[in-house]
């Protein structure tokens, strides 16, 4: 992993950047990210030609009595969108969990607006199961929905 670190941490960065879908403000640095990723269950990664333009991180949602609820982000280079890495990265990532020993996997915060993210995973069965209404704080001060999403791991 520690050679995927930094092609990891440039495209998570691009991600955190526009400030449309994951939570985080703060970018990652190489000594911020290798701690970062060292932390998750599981990374993955989506390289082409050697470099990498997607990556995925893997994690428990909860502990204890909910510790079998694994949780998920996925980040896919802005140059690189459209060609299927998202996919992949995300049926790679149910099968990590499941490796893994989790039983579910469930995304607490999906901006409704990331209508990409959305059609990808109801196209693989994920299940809405829940909206918050204006969840996400846009860039700008304004605020989105975001959706809570389950699917079974078999």
């Amino acid at each position: 992993m520690d050679a995927d670190i930094d092609g990891m941490t440039a495209v998570w960065n691009e991600v955190v950047r526009d400030g449309i879908a994951f939570p985080q403000r703060e970018q990652l640095d190489a000594e911020s990210g290798r701690e970062f990723f060292a932390a998750q269950t599981y990374c993955g990664v989506a390289e082409y030609k050697g470099e990498i333009k997607g990556m995925y991180i893997l994690h428990p949602n909860n502990v204890g009595r909910c510790g079998h609820i694994c949780n998920a982000s996925y980040a896919v280079d802005s140059n690189f969108r459209g060609h299927g890495a998202g996919k992949k990265l995300v049926l790679d990532c149910l099968e990590q969990a499941k490796a893994h020993g989790f039983g579910i996997m469930q995304f607490n915060a999906v901006v409704a607006s990331n209508e990409t993210a959305i059609k990808l995973y109801e196209s693989l069965s994920f299940k809405r199961i829940g909206t918050v209404p204006k969840g996400f704080q846009l860039d700008g001060g304004e605020f989105s929905d975001i959706i809570l999403f389950y699917y079974e791991l078999k």
